[in-house]
């Protein structure tokens, strides 16, 4: 097979999401990471890169040179797809770059720190035709494809109200310190954008909620905390959603909260049932209802959807996680580069990236505004 030459941006060193990325890559044999920017400074760079088996020769100084050398190369040689794994702020303008030269691209979310930037980009990337995946890695496990297809199927019935929660309390041990705090690039404006928490984990519930019942939220209402006047961004937030007039939600994340690891839970009700499934134990989906006792459906079983089979690698009892969820994002984009037929939503697209940042800008208009409904319509 003609592997997909895959370029990385940042996640150099000790980078989790760098691990995450280039694990998932390799997962399918469908990429080979020929090489990139994976660090500012040039010599831990090229040691990153003999570390990990790249050659250096396609190892370059910074992201100009990257781009300006790779366009060089006949189709055949040149990266065809590039990670950017930087810090929110350079996702912009690094995608923006790529774009106009001809790459396809996968970023991590947020996909840029403005609604504004995101729409631009979204010109782009129709105008260039290019493949664009927003890394919202939780869409890859193989019991929320399972799930988001019963619902599609109509197991639940109309759905009556969602309930997505996430969270952590990896800031706790920093945020009382304003000299520790200070260092925490999540918290700079700067670099992370209008938002730590929401933009950070709010974005996956929301992206999750919407993936999962195949509706767009129309409005939301949202209530942050900063903890502290000299902290500039949000910790903890509470965002009640609205999809019409009778289906409702809400979503509640939180960085602050005390002894959370990752703790992304689902909860999606329905007029016949429910399903409920937790980040931290996820090859468990419980399917609920008024007059059944609760049933648990398990991946790398007979009953479940071919989506779910798709994304399933082990026979059952054999868990799989988070590497392998990404895993299945970058299954879903090689088969978008070579045309290949495909599972609805096996990747995130520009349209979550966009749709994320303007739930993000608007949590955030609603809370400085005296927590009020505000409207979630593209315009």
């Amino acid at each position: 097979m003609n592997k997909i030459k895959l370029g990385i941006l940042g996640g150099g060193g000790d980078s989790l999401i760098g691990i995450l990325h280039r694990v998932a890559s390799n997962m399918y044999d469908r990429y080979q990471i020929v090489g990139g920017v994976f660090n500012p400074n040039y010599e831990e760079n090229l040691k990153f890169a003999d570390k990990i088996g790249v050659d250096t020769d396609r190892v370059y100084i910074d992201f100009d040179t990257f781009i300006e050398e790779e366009i060089k190369k006949s189709s055949e040689e040149r990266i065809e797809v590039v990670s950017v794994l930087t810090p929110n702020f350079l996702h912009f303008p690094m995608a923006k770059k790529l774009l106009e030269n001809g790459f396809h691209v996968i970023c991590e979310k947020p996909l840029t720190t403005s609604y504004k930037e995101a729409i631009e980009l979204e010109t782009l990337q129709k105008k260039h035709n290019a493949i664009f995946a927003v890394t919202y890695t939780y869409t890859g496990y193989p019991m929320v494809r399972h799930m988001k297809h019963l619902i599609a199927s109509g197991a639940l019935g109309e759905i009556q109200k969602t309930d997505v929660q996430y969270y952590q309390g990896w800031i706790n041990p920093v945020i009382h310190d304003p000299e520790i705090r200070k260092t925490v690039w999540r918290l700079d404006p700067k670099k992370a954008g209008i938002s730590s928490c929401i933009g950070d984990i709010g974005t996956h519930a929301f992206q999750m909620t919407e993936y999962l019942t195949g509706m767009e939220v129309k409005y939301v209402l949202s209530d942050l905390n900063m903890l502290y006047d000299d902290n500039e961004l949000d910790l903890d937030g509470t965002i009640l959603i609205r999809f019409s007039e009778k289906v409702k939600g809400v979503i509640r994340a939180s960085q602050i909260a005390t002894g959370e690891e990752n703790g992304l839970t689902v909860a999606i009700y329905g007029k016949k049932g429910a399903f409920k499934w937790e980040q931290e134990n996820p090859n468990i989906l419980y399917h609920i209802t008024d007059d059944e006792p609760k049933r648990i459906i398990k991946p790398g079983h007979a009953y479940v959807s071919e989506v779910a089979a798709d994304g399933t690698k082990l026979p059952g009892g054999h868990p799989e996680g988070i590497f392998d969820a990404m895993g299945n994002i970058y299954k879903g984009v090689a088969k978008a580069l070579r045309d290949e037929k495909a599972f609805d939503g096996e990747y995130p697209t520009m349209n979550d990236g966009v749709r994320g940042m303007l739930f993000i800008e608007k949590v955030v208009e609603s809370h400085k505004n005296g927590n009020i409904w505000l409207s979630l319509e593209r315009k």
